[in-house]
């Protein structure tokens, strides 16, 4: 039913190498210093997904110079100038099949074309509630609204149609997401039959909120045997935000487990303490929140900050003994 709408700081290697005696390193050799590299992500399970339609160039919003420039003249001809610099026109590569598709972008006006004797559909985004919607002219343009689909693929649907050919107002939707301006005019026997719009920035998130889970749940590490890790490893010292949540080898390598924050913080380096408590960086590799260290140490400190530096310390349990 159609329902009708009235109107990173230098670091201090040595700072706090001195006040504890560190323990001895492993018998086992450190490997051949090599550059840190980011291990290669393991390829995704197979999806059947729909196969996706290139976005013709018209659809993607081009870059534009400084819209803030001065325009010489009174304040109407800024106004005008301005409205037609955002103003976007409908494109033959900008449809598909009877529906033009503009990229929404915020601030822009929409040109649609309506015809008397035709109703012209404005499809908004599934899922998206109307808060408003207004019209400058009521008297000559008729505006409805209607919705077709259910639950999450539920969309809103307004319906715009002139009375008469050579009119032209304005379009003001807003919604729960977002506002939409339209500049309508109307034409002897030209109608568009629908438009809708592409959201670049919610595809976007939605692929970095994607790859974020991706990264979560992938493995950080293969040929891992439970059987085989050993977590006889302390944390010590400070306790920053990234302070790590424990440290486990599995023979060959040191794995450092942070708590998910590290992902929005600035990461810690991480320094190997030798027999003399002096400290060297590591070359250590970083899987979703893992440092992976390829060699055994006994000690270890994650550094960071200057003056007010914050320092963690990693300390495996049976070497602290053997010092002992």
């Amino acid at each position: 039913m159609i329902r009708m709408l009235p109107s990173l700081c230098p670091l201090a290697l040595g700072a706090c190498a001195g006040q504890v005696e560190p323990p001895a390193i492993v018998s086992a050799p450190p490997e051949e210093f090599r550059l840190a590299i980011r291990e290669t992500e393991p390829p995704s399970p197979i999806q059947l997904v729909e196969t996706p339609v290139p976005t013709p160039v018209a659809m993607i919003e081009p870059p534009r110079e400084d819209l803030s420039r001065p325009v010489d003249g009174p304040p109407r001809a800024q106004v005008e100038a301005a409205n037609r610099d955002a103003l976007r026109e409908p494109t033959g590569d900008g449809y598909r099949r009877s529906v033009q598709i503009y990229p929404y972008a915020e601030g822009a006006l929409y040109r649609l074309y309506a015809a008397p004797e035709r109703v012209t559909d404005i499809m908004l985004q599934p899922g998206e509630r109307v808060t408003s919607v207004a019209a400058g002219d009521t008297v000559r343009w008729t505006v409805g609204d209607t919705a077709s689909g259910s639950g999450e693929t539920r969309r809103v649907h307004i319906l715009v149609k002139p009375f008469a050919p050579g009119l032209a107002t304005n379009l003001v939707i807003t919604t729960d997401r977002r506002a939409y301006h339209l500049q309508l005019q109307s034409t002897e026997t030209t109608a568009m039959a629908a438009i809708r719009w592409t959201y670049p920035q919610d595809e976007l998130i939605t692929l970095r909120r994607a790859a974020a889970e991706a990264e979560r749940v992938a493995p950080i590490a293969s040929g891992l045997a439970i059987d085989q890790l050993d977590f006889d490893y302390t944390i010590e010292g400070d306790d920053p935000s990234w302070r790590p949540l424990r440290a486990f080898d599995d023979g060959r390598r040191v794995f450092v487990e942070f708590p998910a924050s590290i992902a929005t913080g600035e990461a810690p380096p991480l320094f190997v303490l030798g027999t003399e408590g002096d400290a060297e960086l590591v070359n250590y590799r970083v899987r979703g929140r893992f440092y992976i260290v390829d060699r055994l140490f006994a000690a270890a400190e994650l550094r960071l900050g200057g003056r007010d530096q914050k320092v963690v310390r990693i300390v495996k349990r049976d070497a602290r003994r053997r010092r002992r």
